[in-house]
Formats: structure tokens, C-alpha cells, sequence
């Protein structure tokens, strides 16, 4: 059927109902999948195990996926990302590195800042989202999606050894470090009992090192992927488990899993790479210009910088839009049409939404239709009817 819908936003990122095609039920031998230093933990706590890029982790836990959603949005989830890539840069062509590799202005971050950027190829598409952090330490923090661990791992390391013969100053540390994302309004409150530091001047998208409930060594990042305030605590592996427990003696704190990470993400007009990015779109097409720094613009230096740089003043043939609906949810690659009945896109991503009470999704449309405010359509397949 065709259900009517209106484009509410262009999307930026940051700063996941269920999406069942990303996630497969484990119906194989569970030691051939990576297991997180919590995986004995979310066991115990009645985690229900999936693979997802190679990595078994729970989908959600004893509540149901819209009570963890939810409990994320009015108090805090604590959720276990130790599947992420973390790796450390070192060396004083460290920037070099890179800025060789991203569209982001790296060299202007202040001591302990962050910004999300985009790994990208020479014809502009988008190889990874990652976060990289100018640390204090002398070394950048960078954190990459676990779907693409080989592949941003090579690229990094490439380039590495490329500078390196050279005669450059830059090496490349892969981190075993557990990673802990507490999201949600009290997500601050709830971890400030536990550190000396004050979180009030930890604004976002900054990070510092400090010791958590008593596990030294935590780098402690003030972002996430939920819309909501909070942290990502990269932990020494060996202290992981007792973080996590002292983080859910608070009652304020309820373990969240995928399910509940993609709901709260798609709500929050966030992107999944691989989903709603790729390596066929490029910045400007996924509405993440803004990761563009202004001296990259200008310089144009970085990867696919000649076909990116030219669309930020011309005009793309598509562009991600947020989208909204009641009735039937919009589901990935469910088709967009005009209000005439004609396909001009397709839906990436989409689910109920527990906050707002209606479908939220996000799809590619020509940019005549991106306006938000814009009535169109979505085929959903039931059969067609208004």
C-alpha cells in the first residue's frame, strides 16, 4: 500500500524499532563470533545474544526493546560498544595521518576535543563515520565502526607505512580497551558519583582521562549515539566488569541493547553506516556537509575532495531526508514516491517510534523534494491504497 508521509528535516549526525535484517539470531557455533570483555556479564543479566558484524551482543535484555527505549530518553541506559574499533595515533606527523585520510580540519581541535569525521575515497564516497580526539597525551584517539574494522584498520595502517618510508613520525596502536556508552538526561549525574572530576566542565565532544568507580585509566568522552546527553568510557578491559556493575547499582541505570540503540538513533536522525551511508554517497548527498572543515574546503586536500567540494555550491541529484508517517512503520528499502505515484527514492532506514508515537524513518530523494514539510509517499507492501 502507499502510505503518505512528510520529509521533517535534513538530517545531521550526532553530534536503533528493531531493524531485523541488521542482527541474525545465533544458530551457530558461538566461538566463531568476537566476544566483548561483558559477554560472561550480559548473560547473567538475562542478555539476549545476536550477531552483528561479527560480534556476538545483546539485542536487548529481560525489558522489552520500547521500555529500554524509553528508559533511555527519561533516565540512562548503560550499553556495551566494545565492538567499536579504538585505536591510538601516535607521533608528531600524527595530523598529517590524518587529515590524508578524512574531510575534517583535525589540526584546529584544542587539546581533548573531538569531532566526528568521515573517512572518504577519491570519488567522494564515504568509506566510515569515525570520532577522532586530539588528546592531551600527545597521541589521536580515533573510534571507527566494528563493521568496517578490517577495512579502517588497513586503510589506517597503509597509510602508516606510506608516511613512515617517508621518513615520517606517525605509528598506529589498536586499544583492547572495553567501551561503555551511558546515554540518557541523568547519564551525567549517575557517573559523577563516581569521579573527581567535575562533568560540568566536560562539554560535548570533549574527553578526559580520570578514574572511574575505581578502575583508573577510563578516557571518559562526553558524546554518544542516542540523541541524549551523555558518555562513552573507553575502560581497561580488565576493569570493565566492575564498572558495569557499579554503574547499575544506581537505579537510575538499566542495561539497553541493539534493539533499543537503533530505535533511539533513527529518532534522533542519526546515520548507520552501511544503512544509510556507504560508498556510493558522498558528504553532501548524506546531509553531513557540516564534517567538511572550512580550511579543508578551501584547500582541498583531502580524499574525493574535487567531486565533494563543487556539490556543496552546485546542486546533487539526492539527498538523506528525515521522514515521518502514522499507520504502517516505513521500513528499509521501501520505495518513495511522489504525491503523482512516481518512485523517486528509497527508504534506508525506518521504525515506530516509542517517543513520538509515530513512524520515523530516513531515505534518498532528488533535492527538489527535500524541503522539509514536503508531502510524499512511501510503497509499503501490503498493496496500494492511501
Amino acid at each position: 500500500m502507499q502510505r503518505a508521509v512528510s520529509v521533517v528535516a535534513h538530517l545531521g549526525f550526532r553530534l536503533q524499532a528493531f531493524s531485523p535484517d541488521l542482527y541474525r539470531p545465533l544458530s551457530f557455533a558461538q566461538d566463531v563470533l568476537r566476544r566483548t570483555p561483558l559477554y560472561d556479564f550480559h548473560l547473567v543479566h538475562g542478555g539476549k545474544m545476536v550477531e552483528f558484524a561479527g560480534w556476538s551482543l545483546p539485542v536487548q535484555y529481560r525489558d522489552s526493546h520500547t521500555d529500554s527505549h524509553l528508559h533511555t530518553r527519561q533516565h540512562c541506559s548503560l550499553f556495551d560498544v566494545s565492538h567499536m574499533l579504538q585505536t591510538k595515533i601516535c607521533g608528531s606527523d600524527r595530523v598529517k595521518l590524518m587529515e590524508s585520510l578524512v574531510v575534517g580540519d583535525i589540526a584546529e581541535l584544542r587539546p581533548n576535543q573531538g569531532t566526528l569525521s568521515l573517512f572518504t575515497n577519491e570519488a567522494g564516497g564515504i568509506l566510515d563515520d569515525l570520532i577522532v580526539t586530539n588528546t592531551s597525551q600527545g597521541h589521536l584517539y580515533v573510534v571507527s565502526n566494528a563493521g568496517c574494522w578490517e577495512k579502517d584498520l588497513a586503510l589506517m595502517q597503509d597509510k602508516v607505512r606510506e608516511l613512515q618510508n617517508q621518513g615520517r613520525d606517525v605509528g598506529l596502536e589498536v586499544l583492547d580497551n572495553a567501551l561503555l556508552a551511558l546515554q540518557g538526561p541523568t547519564a551525567a549525574q549517575v557517573l559523577q558519583a563516581g569521579v573527581a572530576d567535575d562533568l560540568r566542565k566536560l562539554p560535548f565532544m570533549t574527553s578526559a582521562v580520570m578514574e572511574v568507580f575505581g578502575v583508573s585509566g577510563c578516557r571518559v568522552t562526553r558524546c554518544g549515539y542516542t540523541g541524549e546527553d551523555g558518555v562513552e568510557i573507553s575502560v581497561p578491559a580488565a576493569g570493565a566488569v566492575h564498572l558495569a556493575t557499579a554503574l547499575l547499582e544506581n537505579p537510575e541505570v538499566k542495561l539497553a541493547g541493539l534493539a533499543a540503540r537503533d530505535s533511539l538513533r533513527l529518532e534522533a536522525g542519526l546515520c548507520l553506516y552501511g544503512t544509510d551511508i556507504d560508498e556510493h554517497t558522498t558528504p553532501v548527498e548524506g546531509s553531513l556537509s557540516w564534517t567538511l572543515g572550512k580550511r579543508r574546503r578551501a584547500a582541498m586536500d583531502f580524499p574525493g575532495a574535487k567531486v565533494i567540494v563543487p556539490q556543496l555550491k552546485g546542486k546533487v541529484q539526492r539527498r538523506r531526508v528525515g521522514l515521518m508517517c502514522e499507520g504502517a512503520p516505513m521500513r528499509a528499502h521501501s520505495p518513495i514516491l511522489n504525491m503523482e505515484g512516481t518512485m523517486i527514492g528509497t527508504v534506508t532506514s525506518g521504525c515506530p517510534s516509542p517517543s513520538l508515537k509515530k513512524n520515523v524513518a530516513m531515505g534518498y530523494v532528488p533535492c527538489e523534494y527535500s524541503r522539509p514539510g514536503t508531502k510524499l509517499m512511501v510503497e509499503l507492501p501490503s498493496g496500494p491504497c492511501f
